[in-house]
């Protein structure tokens, strides 16, 4: 594919594996109204992914960087690019300059903005490029590090070392300190553990389901939608959250779920026929 980023030159090619074009596929992402995701396994990109060069693809991370829902991805996705143009010779670097010309105009994250226009300035400065990474981890770190100490108040929960109430407080203080700070698919990732943990109580369950019902409708979306096309998801829980979301959500948001949950499951059933 070639990403046509409407201004004169600004085009870069990429493929992945000379077959899956992950450009298109977060384009495809953003169309159904998505986290980026990944293309086969189904998971959600996180920061880590653009940061440490798991993804070299400079299309993807164009893309990536205007319209990621996520603005740790799409902070993470300037990166690449900027090291990308610093390494060329300043006589080639035009197709770079335009891109992030127009990165400063359209990203949807104005710190996505401020880092496109501070690269520009200073020309990819390698020094520059790296003090935009310490900021990006400086935003990470504090998140990650409370989510690990989450992590050991669910194993206490599932062992029974700690009450309901504790719990909901953690996981209340939990959410409140990572909002904008922890990578999206690092905080579904640890939810549908929950919810799928024969350990955790029903009650427990439910409760957090009411508060994903308050949650903006794109990660309600992603989550509920993850909770309703999990397999094996207990009987019970799937029940009350269908019931619970037919109640608070207007036809419009339940359209919209019902769609993705189809997708979904459909993706699941394609990789258990793939494995069999």
């Amino acid at each position: 594919m070639v990403l046509d980023m409407n201004v004169r030159t600004a085009t870069i090619t990429a493929t992945v594996d000379g077959t899956i074009d992950l450009a298109d596929h977060f384009h495809d992402c953003c169309e159904h109204g998505r986290h980026l995701t990944m293309p086969g396994d189904g998971r959600y990109v996180i920061s880590d992914d653009f940061w440490t060069g798991r993804l070299a693809d400079a299309a993807a991370a164009s893309f990536a960087s205007i319209y990621a829902s996520d603005v740790l991805v799409a902070r993470a996705a300037v990166i690449p690019l900027g090291f990308a143009a610093n390494k060329i010779a300043p006589s080639k670097k035009v197709k770079y300059e335009e891109l992030f010309d127009l990165i400063e105009k359209q990203a949807l994250s104005s710190e996505v903005r401020t880092s496109a226009r501070a690269l520009l300035e200073s020309g990819f400065r390698e020094s520059r490029i790296h003090e935009i990474e310490d900021d990006l981890g400086g935003s990470l770190s504090p998140a990650r590090k409370r989510y690990r100490a989450f992590l050991d108040v669910v194993r206490q929960l599932t062992e029974k070392k700690i009450s309901r109430g504790a719990f909901l407080d953690e996981f209340f203080d939990f959410t409140r300190t990572v909002a904008g700070k922890l990578d999206f698919g690092i905080y579904s990732y640890y939810l549908d553990r929950i919810f799928i943990n024969p350990c955790i109580g029903l009650d427990i369950k439910e409760f957090l389901v009411q508060e994903i019902s308050k949650y903006p409708p794109l990660v309600r979306k992603e989550l509920v939608s993850n909770l309703l096309s999990l397999p094996g998801q207990d009987s019970g829980l799937v029940r009350y959250t269908t019931r619970h979301m037919i109640r608070s959500l207007s036809q419009k948001a339940l359209t919209d779920l019902y769609m993705m949950i189809s997708f979904k499951t459909s993706q699941w059933a394609r990789k258990q026929a793939a494995l069999q």
